[in-house]
């Protein structure tokens, strides 16, 4: 049984006093503001806060130490050395954890940022000439601005022997050859600069037909120019030689008026020129290119090295 005297606030158990009775209820420690265990007051407080200030002091410069010990402008391993000091302060999230680190990124080239464009390049016999209608593809060639079709064909052909009384004739090998490829590939002109451009594709691949023929000539035939295209194992360098093309100039399209030559304004204004044409907005041209090669080409083509793709660059196909 318990007694309790309010008046000097002492408490019987059983019938014997109890000294320092345990508070309870709201006089509990942690709970009563006059208590030394309260979060918000006494010397706890003051344990607690330094505690946290000189935690955060050393995780900083832990950090710092390891930044500035491991970045330096050869390297440029800051972040290496940021990773390194979330490790030595415990934050080093689960990979850490575990024990590994997280994976490093890497890079390399794309082969989208290379120019695999269908191109024809412009052969010396006629860059040489310096012509101010050739100047937009005298650089890099005449260029398909969209990707064409073509159209590809090998042939290897054999001679039928034919013996009599006999169901099934012979072959023998005679030789085999690259025939004519056939590319076409679609235009838009929508401002000067482009109808410049078609302006010398259609003069380069007139000039490409024919022969140094005149005064002053050389007497040599149409050069041979190099196409290329799809990467380095599909078209490298191939010598060709154009045997024919054709353009179609729609009537049922817009013409975009260019200056023919010098410098043009690329809202299409051709005021003060005397010299300008006109190129249809949509168009068509189709090549078609003979693939040529001389004795010496020949001569040093290596079946060995074609069939591993060594000697592809040298223009085989």
């Amino acid at each position: 049984m318990s007694n309790i005297s309010n008046g000097d606030k002492v408490m019987y158990r059983n019938g014997k006093p109890v000294s320092n009775p345990t508070p309870t209820g709201t006089g509990a420690a942690g709970q009563n503001i006059n208590s030394n265990n309260s979060p918000g007051s006494g010397a706890n407080y003051g344990a607690m806060l330094n505690n946290a200030i000189n935690g955060a002091k050393d995780t900083g410069n832990a950090m710092v130490e390891k930044l500035t010990g491991n970045f330096d402008a050869s390297s440029l391993r800051a972040g290496k050395g940021l990773r390194d000091a979330l490790n030595s302060a415990g934050m080093n999230g689960p990979a850490g954890r575990h024990g590994s680190s997280a994976p490093t990124a890497s890079f390399s080239d794309s082969p989208e940022n290379k120019d695999w464009r269908v191109k024809i390049s412009i052969p010396n016999a006629i860059k040489d000439k310096n012509s101010p209608l050739l100047a937009p593809i005298a650089e890099k060639g005449f260029i398909f601005p969209y990707t064409p079709t073509i159209i590809i064909s090998h042939n290897a052909n054999y001679n039928s022997v034919a013996p009599i009384h006999n169901n099934y004739p012979f072959f023998a090998y005679q030789n085999s050859q690259v025939d004519q490829l056939t590319i076409v590939g679609q235009f838009y002109v929508q401002n000067a600069v482009e109808a410049k451009y078609w302006t010398a594709c259609l003069h380069f691949l007139r000039a490409m037909t024919k022969m140094d023929y005149g005064s002053g000539s050389t007497g040599s035939p149409p050069p041979i120019a190099k196409l290329s295209g799809y990467g380095d194992y599909v078209f490298n360098n191939v010598p060709v030689v154009i045997t024919n093309f054709t353009v179609d100039m729609p009537n049922e399209v817009d013409y975009i008026s260019t200056g023919a030559a010098g410098g043009d304004d690329p809202t299409g204004n051709t005021a003060g020129k005397s010299e300008f044409g006109w190129a249809p907005a949509e168009s068509q041209f189709s090549l078609t290119v003979q693939p040529i090669y001389s004795r010496d080409k020949q001569t040093k083509f290596s079946y060995g090295d074609f069939v591993k793709g060594s000697n592809l660059g040298a223009g085989y196909i």
